[in-house]
């Protein structure tokens, strides 16, 4: 697998974690989770700036924001009890075919 790509996915792990401490420092009232968020939002903003050297910014935005929406949804959903009607899922789902035919057809990937 190329470098970028692992570099975007952990980026997005990273963005996920912060999101998920956002979520719990309840509205930055915690020390602890407000410190990850800063943290996990610092690094997985490095992370992309090291993939815009591979991949253009369209794509690897686009990549990152909707596996990040899909996943911190997901989070929602198992960690936080938040519920997801069929609408939802249907657009994450859309969005996860997306990034699918980013990756398998397009040739503006990479540059």
């Amino acid at each position: 697998m190329p470098t970028h790509f692992i570099t975007l996915f952990v980026a997005v792990i990273l963005e996920t974690i912060g999101t998920t401490a956002l979520q719990a420092s309840q509205q930055f009232t915690k020390l602890g989770p407000s410190v990850i968020v800063v943290i996990a939002y610092a690094a997985a903003f490095y992370l992309l700036a090291l993939t815009l050297k591979s991949m253009p910014v369209g794509i690897m935005y686009a990549i990152w924001s909707g596996s990040g929406i899909v996943l911190i949804a997901l989070i929602g959903w198992i960690v936080f009890r938040q519920t997801l009607d069929w609408p939802a899922i249907l657009g994450m789902a859309m969005i996860l075919v997306g990034i699918v035919v980013i990756q398998l057809f397009s040739k503006t990937a990479i540059h």
